[in-house]
């Protein structure tokens, strides 16, 4: 069994066989933390990174290459299926921990022709430095992503969540590396795992949305499985913002991954919801 000691988390992460769906379990600390199967990366095992894959799926272009931003790696199972569903899109990837990408890619390497930048560093400071590159202070022409037509926020674990990334500072200069101008403009999807009675999920909802205001977006949507929202049991749920929730065909798009699934769901704006 492949592992390695990550120095941040002062964690072990180990790569184990799925005995029952097969394919390969990332783990940290013990616990699972992203499903892999490399002989069809089309396949993914976790909701709600299914429902974030459905938002891409209904969001742009059936095929067409994307720049999506990453934050948080993990096994790198979405940047494997957006290379398998829109093959020749530009992908960066950051994690905090320095051995993760490369412990991951030296077992699990990725599909065939995927080209993906890997970064090491906070998040925040990442995409700070991030919106200053597409603002012009790089070289246009050192091939590097300004701007993305999707940004996944994959780091939040409620209580175990570093606070300067629980705020809508953090927010906002994730929604500023978005691509406002595109025919398919940019969406940024945030992962929120909580426990009952989900109050973190509340306070990040709540913080989005002001980033949201101050860029005169609409507000957050939430997608999550119908009992995790009507009983506000321990789960996962995704918070969809930013310039593609102002499209005017918003609507039809939220109609469509409703139908996706997984089922039962919810997609609906969070304070439907949340409250609030």
């Amino acid at each position: 069994m492949p592992h390695i000691h990550l120095e941040v988390s002062d964690l072990d992460a180990a790569l184990v066989d799925d005995l029952d769906w097969g394919g390969t379990i990332l783990t940290i600390g013990g616990h699972e933390q992203s499903h892999v199967n490399p002989a069809d990366p089309r396949e993914i095992r976790y909701e709600y990174l299914r429902r974030i894959a459905n938002v891409l799926d209904e969001g742009f272009e059936t095929g067409a290459p994307i720049s999506i931003l990453h934050l948080g790696a993990g096994a790198l199972t979405l940047a494997r299926y957006v290379q398998a569903t829109r093959p020749g899109s530009m992908q960066l990837a950051v994690d905090i921990e320095p051995r993760l990408v490369t412990f991951v890619l030296e077992n699990l390497p990725l599909p065939a022709g995927t080209r993906l930048e890997h970064r090491v560093g906070d998040a925040l400071a990442e995409v700070r430095a991030l919106s200053q590159e597409h603002a012009g202070s790089a070289s246009a022409s050192s091939g590097e992503v300004r701007r993305f037509h999707a940004a996944v926020l994959d780091v939040f674990s409620g209580k175990e969540t570093a606070p300067h990334l629980a705020t809508a500072s953090f927010y906002g200069a994730a929604l500023d590396v978005l691509d406002a101008e595109a025919e398919d403009p940019g969406v940024l999807l945030v992962n929120i795992g909580d426990d009952e009675p989900q109050r973190f999920l509340d306070a990040q909802a709540r913080e989005l949305h002001a980033a949201c205001a101050e860029r005169d977006y609409p507000e957050p949507w939430i997608l999550t499985d119908a009992h995790v929202a009507h009983s506000r049991a321990t789960g996962n749920s995704i918070l969809v913002a930013g310039p593609l929730t102002a499209r005017e065909d918003f609507m039809q798009i939220a109609s469509r991954v409703l139908a996706s699934g997984p089922h039962p769901a919810v997609v609906e704006p969070w304070r439907d919801v949340l409250g609030g």
